[in-house]
């Protein structure tokens, strides 16, 4: 199985001994050899699993983000954004996946959406001076998100972008650059104003963020073709859990980026 991009599933098992299991659907690509027999008597994972898990975490996702927003708790922010990296550690370096972990990750990612929307909406309410520009905006966000991600399912299903080992190395070292680059922007933003300029609202700032919007897309196919794989390979069903919480990083990175990227253009 080829590893994804995506560090949440770094602990997908490479095998289970199931083979005949559909996937997300795309074609079978030349050469896959079917696994060997079974070496476990866990059931194997389908795709129902990963679409059953995945509702569940992104429900509790929109549940306490919608809660966070209209209690206006914005001062959570900072927490759940600290409390949800450690919490994606543990999860991403622990063996087997825990799904009170996933469920708990998934709530906190919501607070920390739902203050970072609120504050985002009231800036934009602010500097336009209409009141409901930010809800309108957030509903954009919303929209481009789940258009972003069905549509590259569907680019996926259809084949019309292989994900090959080349594609992936690409992606995962554009990746690599970006978190770089959030990282320096973030310390020269405690010596200067606007730190490298990736978040003032610039030209540069909407570049990044396009940029952002584009790898968080390609980063789906890999992430899809890393299920398809653990389920063509029959990894136990519980790993299903796994795969749910590699889908909301994505998801939640994606999200927060359309939403940058509207604010800027609704600024000005």
């Amino acid at each position: 199985m080829r590893s994804s991009s995506n560090p949440a599933f770094r602990n997908l098992p490479t095998g289970g001994g199931y083979g005949g299991y559909a996937g997300f659907g795309q074609p079978e690509q030349a050469g896959y050899q079917q696994a060997p027999p079974p070496l476990t008597s866990e059931r194997p994972m389908t795709i129902d699993d990963v679409v059953t898990k995945t509702g569940i975490t992104l429900a509790v996702v929109a549940a306490t983000a919608v809660v966070t927003y209209l209690m206006q708790a914005w001062f959570l922010l900072f927490p759940a954004a600290i409390i949800g990296l450690v919490l994606a550690l543990v999860i991403m370096f622990k063996r087997m996946p825990s799904p009170p972990l996933v469920i708990a990750y998934a709530a906190v990612e919501g607070i920390f959406l739902g203050a970072f929307s609120g504050i985002i909406g009231n800036m934009v309410d602010r500097m336009t001076g209409n009141p409901g520009q930010g809800v309108v905006m957030i509903g954009q966000a919303i929209i481009g998100t789940l258009g972003v991600f069905f549509g590259m399912l569907v680019v996926y299903k259809t084949g019309a972008i292989r994900v090959t080992p080349k594609f992936t190395k690409w992606i995962t070292g554009a990746l690599i650059g970006v978190g770089v680059l959030m990282l320096f922007n973030l310390i020269m933003s405690f010596f200067t104003s606007g730190g490298l300029g990736l978040r003032n609202g610039g030209t540069l700032a909407i570049i990044f963020s396009l940029v952002c919007i584009g790898l968080a897309a390609f980063s789906f196919l890999i992430d899809f073709d890393a299920a398809d794989q653990a389920i063509r390979a029959g990894v136990p069903a519980k790993f299903a859990w796994q795969i749910a919480f590699g889908l909301t990083v994505t998801l939640v990175w994606l999200y927060t980026e359309i939403l940058r990227l509207l604010s800027y253009f609704n600024s000005d």
